[in-house]
């Protein structure tokens, strides 16, 4: 391969389907000049960006765009190598009438890997079917601060939640046949004060034990091919120029072979905003130089600025050979250079023979053809602009188009269920005075912004909002039934009466006289508070939208406590993107319902939960706060980082991590120990009985948690380490036998290796980090013993329903 044929496989192009099934066209983005493929399609490419992802398009007429741009890209290029197709799929496949499921904030809040895995491999199917090849999620980021705007975006704020959701979420992804992404590595949700892309203050030890943990799980246990570096700098190394991160670490001790893609812009990054960088040629050999292979969005610095430096002596030819060799053999697994591979996409297998590459006839007994599709359609593909199959199309092609078009179902049946066991499992009841579930109330008011708000359910990276949201001519493509909507479905016998109160972030208090008069008069209140996702200011939740406190956007404040001084029973529903401080709710609301954007059937679910129809099982992924303004803090903190008599502000939560309410109750017992000693190699087990002792079918969440009193540097006052979800019958019991090896205990020392010491510590088994049932104090003998990425990872259970 020549220089530039080379250098062609290690950066994307930004481009959108076209909405009538011909090529794809360069997107026109704010950050770059669009570019002319006819130029560059000659030396090949190596990814195509978001061809689904950046504009509204029937998923039928996208995968044929997509198809006629591979066929058009294989007969350009010397070598006939096709390009791999990417997309985003952070809560769903981010296509045009593609399945919106839950956030992963819902996704730590379910506390259930094995459904998370599911739902990772529907998405996964539904994005190999159209032609894509690689999906940009997990976000395996751990939160410091919830002001951050991507908090939505995370699993929640402890490494061992954030890295078992995360990695079954790969495993799904992957079963699929979809390369995942794990980003952001490493540190980006640790900016200075939640800002997004701010500066990242904190020392290796914290990098070590809270932020990589749940990317080395996932690079261990799940095969994953791909991981996307962060924006951000620890220290003043920007993470795209970081050798030591991405090749010593990632490649060199814990194995990684896959490729490592820039996050979008990251590479000119160096230069425009990083400053280490003179010029984009010298930002290029920074990030080959640390182990970045692919630049994304979109073709800048290792393009001709890359050319110029290798041929200049600048930058060593081996650094572009390593990344092509990369990239190649991903490809090589994924199929693409088999002899003789099409790429016909599975929902267009045997309808689109006669789509030829530019200068090939069609088959004339091609099933296009059948369908009455014009004959020179094959040869049109060929000029470029994205438009040119459309303009001298017959109409026999265009019946073509309109047979494709709604034929390919990413929202189908199966999904929508998935997604709702997922919402259903992601609801977190807060609190509860008795008043649910709802029994039969006459009148049910659904007061404030987000009770009659469709979209009030969906993260900044669900396709309405990310992309739709620029298109308000094209419907969302899914249905979205409003909380009022989704109340009245579940209590049909009642009344429901309806009232906004105010907007999610202004400041106009005008419609509080009609809410607090709809309140009055109702039998019970649903509050309906919360977030509007959005990108970059445009919300109060998503990328670019970070939060100066935690308290509720807007009026909304003002209108809980309106709406509270009525008397009326008030059920806080909060569908949001992070927590927030609730003020006198925590202590005067008959009941607080938190859903994280809980996607398309997350109505439902939170009215299902609220009629007792589902029984609530969510957990806290990250404690709500008492107070707006005590950030940051996490549940996470050592004993300086607590409430102290020396300091005013108190960070205690009003609700701490991993807690969560049932409409039941649950008796731990009988707690036995086999052993209380074991060496710095050996484990402790236990066993003990939860019995569920009340009237209705429940789920209790065992949670361990460790707690190390003494240790050669400050350790959190506790951590996950292990957790079961446990679903019982009235008076049904499980006898679960648990088993800690001391590997858990591991932490980053002085000398920067991990160890596990010797000497006492505390396994708190509870249902959540503040409601511990059970303690075993137990005791590690012999040497400090130092252990690395083979270490063990994850506790014993077993679960006897005998």
């Amino acid at each position: 391969m020549t220089l530039p044929e080379k250098a062609a496989q290690l950066y994307g192009i930004w481009v959108g389907a076209s909405a009538e099934g011909g090529e794809v066209a360069p997107h026109q983005h704010e950050m770059e000049e669009p570019v002319a493929l006819d130029e560059l399609l000659p030396q090949g490419l190596g990814q195509l960006t978001r061809p689904f992802g950046t504009a509204p398009v029937d998923p039928a007429l996208g995968a044929l765009s997509l198809l006629r741009t591979q066929r058009r890209i294989m007969a350009a290029g010397r070598f006939g190598i096709p390009a791999l197709a990417h997309e985003e799929c952070l809560a769903g496949f981010a296509a045009w009438g593609a399945t919106a499921y839950p956030v992963p904030l819902a996704w730590g809040a379910t506390f259930d890997p094995a459904l998370v895995r599911t739902m990772a491999e529907r998405i996964g199917r539904d994005m190999r079917a159209v032609g894509v090849h690689q999906g940009l999620a997990p976000v395996l980021d751990v939160v410091r601060d919830p002001r951050w705007g991507r908090v939505e975006e995370t699993i929640g704020e402890d490494p061992y939640l954030v890295g078992t959701i995360g990695t079954a979420y790969v495993r799904g992804l992957e079963s699929a046949g979809i390369v995942a992404t794990l980003k952001h590595f490493a540190g980006y949700s640790a900016s200075r004060a939640g800002r997004n892309l701010a500066p990242v203050g904190m020392g290796g030890r914290e990098r070590a034990d809270v932020i990589l943990p749940p990317f080395e799980m996932a690079v261990r246990e799940s095969g994953v091919r791909s991981v996307m570096h962060a924006y951000t700098d620890t220290d003043g190394i920007p993470s795209a120029a970081d050798e030591q991160l991405l090749t010593g670490l990632l490649r060199d001790t814990w194995g990684f072979t896959g490729t490592v893609v820039a996050d979008y812009f990251g590479v000119a990054f160096l230069q425009t905003l990083h400053g280490v960088a003179g010029t984009l040629g010298e930002a290029a050999g920074a990030a080959l130089a640390a182990g970045v292979d692919v630049e994304l969005p979109t073709v800048k610095a290792y393009g001709e600025p890359l050319l110029k430096a290798v041929a200049g002596g600048r930058v060593p030819e081996a650094l572009l050979d390593r990344a092509v060799h990369r990239v190649l053999v991903q490809k090589a697994q994924l199929g693409l250079l088999d002899a003789g591979w099409d790429p016909v996409p599975q929902v267009l297998a045997g309808r689109v023979d006669g789509v030829a590459a530019p200068g090939r006839a069609p088959a004339q007994d091609s099933a296009e053809t059948e369908t009455g599709a014009d004959s020179g359609a094959g040869t049109a593909v060929g000029d470029g602009n994205g438009d040119g199959p459309d303009a001298s199309v017959s109409a026999a092609g265009a019946l073509y188009r309109e047979a494709l078009r709604g034929s390919v179902d990413l929202d189908s049946a199966a999904n929508r269920d998935i997604a709702r066991r997922v919402a259903e499992e992601s609801v977190v009841l807060l609190r509860n005075d008795g008043t649910l579930p709802l029994h039969r109330p006459g009148v049910i008011a659904v007061i404030g912004p987000n009770a009659e708000t469709p979209t009030a359910v969906l993260g900044c990276y669900a396709f309405p909002m990310h992309v739709g949201v620029q298109h308000p001519e094209v419907p969302a493509g899914i249905e979205l039934p409003t909380l009022r909507e989704a109340l009245a479905a579940q209590f049909t016998d009642s009344r429901i009466v309806a009232a906004a109160g105010c907007g999610v972030d202004d400041q106009d208090t005008a419609g509080f006289a009609e809410a607090v008069r709809a309140a009055a008069e109702a039998d019970v209140v649903v509050l309906a508070l919360g977030d509007r996702a959005g990108l970059f200011g445009r919300g109060t939740s998503g990328e670019g939208c970070d939060a100066e406190s935690l308290a509720l956007p807007g009026v909304q404040q003002q209108l809980l406590d309106a709406v509270l001084d009525t008397g009326r029973p008030v059920v806080l529903t909060l569908l949001a993107g992070r927590p927030y401080a609730l003020g006198r709710a925590v202590d005067e609301a008959a009941a607080i319902v938190q859903a994280f954007f809980p996607g398309e059937e997350g109505t439902a679910a939170v009215a299902a939960v609220l009629a007792g129809q589902v029984e609530p099982s969510g957990r806290l992924p990250v404690s709500v706060p008492s107070r707006p303004g005590s950030q940051p803090t996490t549940y996470l903190a050592a004993r300086l980082g607590r409430a102290s008599e020396v300091s005013n502000v108190d960070p205690t939560p009003a609700y701490a991590f991993g807690h969560g309410l049932t409409y039941t109750t649950f008796q731990w017992t009988d707690l036995r120990v086999a052993d209380f000693q074991a060496g710095t190699d050996g484990e402790v087990t236990c066993s003990f009985t939860v019995r569920n002792t009340g009237r209705r079918e429940g789920t209790e969440t065992v949670q361990v948690y460790l707690h190390d009193p003494v240790a050669s540097v400050v350790q959190p006052q506790q951590r996950l380490v292990g957790y079961r979800r446990l679903r019982l019958a009235p008076g049904a019991s499980a006898r679960v036998e648990l088993t800690v090896p001391a590997d858990l205990a591991a932490f980053t020392g002085r000398d920067g290796r991990r160890v596990v010491e010797p000497g006492t510590l505390e396994l708190r088994l509870g249902a959540s980090s503040t409601d511990l049932r059970l303690t075993v104090v137990c005791t590690l003998t012999g040497p400090p013993r130092v252990v690395d990425h083979t270490r063990r990872l994850h506790p014993g259970f077993t679960v006897d329903r005998g």
